[in-house]
């Protein structure tokens, strides 16, 4: 699955074109690279998402098209 999709699926960012943007302005990171939308998410990734001062920091558990509201928590672990 696509990068921005995952994270739109996952519910991490609202939307898919938010999440293109964050992508482009390489403010995305995957396994310590900077990373496009088209990146291909797999199992076992560390994304780091800058958010203004913040910085988001997870693992991808699992990748799924289509999941409901209260199991897209369930496709990721935020790292600490």
């Amino acid at each position: 699955m696509r990068l921005d999709k995952f994270l739109k699926v996952s519910r991490i960012i609202k939307r898919r074109t938010v999440a293109n943007e964050a992508c482009d302005t390489e403010r995305v990171n995957v396994n310590g690279r900077r990373a496009k939308a088209s990146y291909e998410v797999k199992e076992g990734d560390v994304v780091e998402i800058a958010f203004g001062n913040k910085t988001l920091k997870f693992v991808v558990k699992n990748v799924n098209e289509h999941t409901s509201k209260a199991d897209a928590s369930e496709m990721y672990q935020i790292m600490e």
